[in-house]
């Protein structure tokens, strides 16, 4: 096996799925809380673009136990991201577990990415429609 063999996964690009058991609510949810369209739309799923990246909603009898982050935004000012889908009836989760707690729904995240030259970061999560625990973080430089 060659080089190039190895670095197959590298050189593609990442896509998430979420599953979701009413496809329709989930779209309802995707419109009028975050306000995303669907680019595309196939039986059984929907394909959303965000940012040079993309995920899909599908169809699913299954559901995420919804307990870790499964897809997340980065942005660069989650308080006016967190307000205005707030505003859109969005809630946010509050934690409070020993290293990780939330004070108005974002929180202060000690030391992650630093490959990235970043000193941390500030991010918050939040269910969807389906249960699917999103998150948005802000790296902190």
């Amino acid at each position: 096996m060659n080089t190039d063999d190895r670095n197959m996964l590298a050189r593609g690009y990442v896509a998430t799925r979420l599953p979701a058991q009413d496809l329709d609510r989930a779209r309802r949810f995707y419109s009028e809380q975050l306000g995303l369209e669907p680019v595309d739309e196939r039986p059984g799923g929907l394909l959303y673009r965000c940012g040079g990246a993309e995920f899909v909603l599908f169809r699913s009898t299954g559901a995420s136990p919804g307990t870790f982050t499964q897809m997340a935004w980065v942005v660069d000012d989650i308080e006016t991201v967190v307000a205005e889908l707030e505003r859109r009836g969005v809630v946010f989760e509050e934690v409070d577990v020993p290293g990780l707690r939330t004070r108005d729904g974002i929180a202060e995240i000690e030391g992650n990415y630093p490959s990235k030259g970043a000193r941390g970061e500030r991010g918050a999560w939040f269910r969807d429609s389906e249960g699917n625990m999103l998150g948005i973080g802000e790296p902190v430089f």
